[in-house]
């Protein structure tokens, strides 16, 4: 038994899902995984059925019925691991930019310094981005400094997807009211954790671009991030915070 979970969600991701399935299972330290596909019609959920064979009491899978986006992909996991009594829950990405060594890292941070949340952050130490090009490391570092300016959270990198968060803070926040459904779920989370005065940290982690499938970035993501994060601001400012 393990106190950790790691949350993959996934669409189209068949060049990737066994490696990444191996690799997490490969630490040291004993870590579960929950997959939650979204109907990737090239059959990763298929290949993750064949791998529960092998790993059956340590991988986990939730297939939806359609792509209903990466917030609420994670929102679903985060109840599942909540039900099943993790004390620790990892986001991170199928296709290896986030290197699953580093998971180690977050949790050792998270459980030796008593955080909430522990983030992976590509930017806490200049620019740590592999095989991007320039124009999506300016968008995305410059996405980062938009939101830290907006709303005023000390986190560099406040897109970041690679995150420890502890049982307390999922219980904390009431997931439902997550408004975001895209990679602005990300900031959403950490400005929850920001407003409600929970302790986390970002340790530095280096980020390295897909080698196999298909990038989901999009106009309505970047479009839900930059005006959303307004709204979501806003909003702090008239209600009492949920």
């Amino acid at each position: 038994m393990t106190d950790s979970l790691v949350i993959i969600p996934t669409y189209n991701e068949i060049e990737n899902i066994e490696a990444i399935i191996k690799a997490v299972f490969d630490l040291p330290k004993p870590f579960n995984i929950l997959i939650v596909d979204d109907n990737s019609p090239d059959g990763t959920a298929s290949k993750v059925a064949a791998l529960q064979e092998i790993y059956f009491d340590r991988l986990f899978l939730e297939k939806r019925p359609e792509k209903l986006g990466l917030g609420t992909a994670y929102i679903f996991g985060f109840k599942w691991a909540l039900k099943h009594n993790y004390n620790y829950v990892f986001e991170m990405d199928a296709d290896f930019s986030h290197n699953p060594q580093d998971l180690l890292r977050l949790y050792e941070t998270c459980i030796t310094e008593n955080l909430d949340m522990v983030i992976g952050s590509r930017y806490v130490k200049g620019v740590n981005v592999v095989n991007w090009p320039m124009s999506r490391v300016l968008l995305s570092y410059g996405a980062s400094k938009y939101v830290r300016f907006i709303t005023q959270m000390p986190i560099h990198d406040t897109t970041a997807g690679f995150v420890c968060y502890s049982k307390k803070l999922l219980q904390y926040i009431d997931l439902d009211k997550i408004k975001f459904v895209g990679y602005a779920f990300q900031i959403e989370m950490k400005y929850k954790a920001f407003l409600k005065k929970l302790k986390f940290k970002e340790i530095p982690v280096i980020f390295t671009d897909r080698a196999q499938g298909v990038s989901k970035m999009s106009k309505g993501i970047i479009s839900e991030a930059i005006f959303g994060v307004i709204q979501m601001k806003i909003n702090s400012l008239f209600k009492k915070n949920e």
